[in-house]
């Protein structure tokens, strides 16, 4: 879980429903981060209705603190809690490109060195 979430709400109040739907979501995207980032991140969750010309729009924007990067993230549908949901989508695949790009030199310095140390034992 991520232990910041700063959920505020533009021009209306959040419900406790909606709140827990935002924890749920936002809140779990830790599980596609690296280690070293989970510890530092940050998110910051602005949810806005607005009615123009009689419709309601409803817009989702997540920023998203990790260490060496910013992700800003923003949708606008009808319903408030698909808005939720596609930025949750858009933010895990941003978070898996982060992931692979962070956390690829350190898994293949492991195993290289894992090989090297079962080289020497077997020398031995």
């Amino acid at each position: 879980m991520i232990e910041r979430l700063e959920i505020s709400g533009v021009h209306f109040k959040i419900e406790p429903k909606l709140h827990d739907y935002v924890v749920k979501k936002i809140g779990k995207l830790d599980q596609y981060m690296s280690r070293h980032s989970k510890k530092s991140a940050h998110a910051e969750v602005r949810l806005k209705e607005v009615t123009i010309r009689g419709k309601k729009q409803a817009t989702c924007e997540v920023v998203l603190h990790l260490p060496n990067e910013v992700f800003d993230t923003k949708e606008t549908t009808i319903n408030m809690f698909a808005a939720i949901d596609i930025v949750e989508t858009k933010l895990k695949t941003r978070l898996k490109k982060y992931k692979e790009v962070h956390e690829h030199p350190f898994k293949l310095r492991r195993r290289i060195m894992s090989r090297l140390r079962r080289k020497q034992s077997r020398e031995a």
